[in-house]
């Protein structure tokens, strides 16, 4: 590659960049000057409703009364942001290689911070009308946001591929059966028995537990439980179905066009990863306390229901990132095949 050519390419990749690099400069500027906020003394959308025993989630949990701002709050958030805004100034400056895999680590990072698992549950009770902290539920949507444009970023640094082949491509039979039992799990293993609760049946619970139950959650707040991981579980089928990779008839502007594969890829390996490692993390404190004596095993036979919801977590985890990988197989890009112009006019090719 001359020099003309890198310096053309070098300003076309800083040009498709721009825009993104812009985005992420403005959520990191914003992130700077909350945390800034926090550590002169205010505390401004803080929550503490992890580090309290006090219950107003509204409130943040008492945040006003908080004075000594816990150090990745503060200061080391700022070192963290700090990073990411040094990731921005280097990749526009130097695209290539270095710059994608740095712009990835990052929006990984914001993403895994994000834990979208808590979103998943935590948003449809809010809307229910149950006190929530919408503090952290905020911040939470922010490091997603913040994520989704980084990944824009790393995106655009990436090389321009060829043409690939229009068209559905299906996936194989192995993915389709993951990916129903990706759907089944949280069906079978959330929905039915957190349903039956909410009728008030017993079902792998005590009948202390199911009193419990009915006293902390609203009817409203239980459905939208029941409910909310199904619902969301649904969305794996599009990537075994045509909609996941073509937009729909019905959707407007967009009808016909292919579903970018990191739209698809992205959203559901970081939900599967968060999947397995919440199902790993709380069978690993599962099996502390039973070994603290905390726990005894006759409880956990009693309310082997709730136990049992572990291994629907951590499998419904690897089922979707299996899925997730079957998709990233079937649809990566593939070159068009075209004729040379030796195959067609007999003259040798160069």
């Amino acid at each position: 590659m001359s020099d003309r050519t890198a310096r053309t390419y070098r300003s076309a990749v800083a040009d498709r960049a721009r825009p993104w690099a812009v985005a992420c400069g403005a959520f990191l500027l914003g992130e700077l000057v909350l945390r800034l906020f926090w550590i002169a003394g205010g505390r401004w959308a803080y929550t503490a409703c992890d580090r309290t025993d006090l219950v107003d989630p509204a409130g943040g949990c008492g945040a006003d009364q908080v004075e000594t701002l816990p150090f990745w709050a503060g200061w080391g958030a700022v070192a963290i942001i700090v990073a990411l805004a040094v990731v921005v100034v280097c990749v526009l400056r130097s695209p290539g290689r270095p710059a994608t895999t740095a712009s990835w680590l990052a929006a990984a990072l914001l993403l895994v911070g994000a834990f979208p698992l808590h979103l998943l549950f935590e948003v449809p009770v809010a809307l229910t009308g149950r006190p929530s902290d919408w503090r952290d539920l905020g911040a939470r949507l922010a490091l997603l946001a913040g994520g989704i444009l980084f990944t824009g970023l790393a995106k655009a640094f990436g090389p321009r591929r060829e043409p690939v082949s229009p068209g559905y491509r299906p996936v194989p039979r192995w993915t389709r059966r993951w990916a129903y039992a990706a759907v089944t799990l949280p069906v079978v293993g959330w929905a039915v028995p957190h349903g039956l609760w909410v009728l008030g049946v017993p079902f792998g619970i005590s009948e202390r537990e199911l009193g419990d139950i009915h006293r902390d959650l609203s009817t409203p707040t239980g459905v939208a439980i029941t409910l909310a991981p199904p619902i969301a579980g649904l969305l794996v089928l599009g990537l075994i179905q045509r909609w996941g990779q073509q937009f729909p008839r019905w959707v407007p502007g967009l009808r016909g066009r292919p579903v970018p594969r990191l739209l698809a890829v992205i959203p559901a390996g970081m939900v599967a990863l968060t999947l397995v490692a919440y199902g790993v993390l709380s069978a690993a404190v599962l099996v502390d306390r039973l070994i603290a004596g905390e726990l005894r095993w006759s409880e956990v036979w009693d309310g082997w229901a709730v136990t049992a919801t572990l291994l629907v977590f951590l499998g419904w985890g690897v089922a979707l990132g299996v899925t997730a990988a079957g998709y990233a197989l079937s649809t990566r890009p593939r070159p068009e095949r075209t004729a040379r112009c030796g195959a067609v006019s007999g003259v040798p090719g160069p």
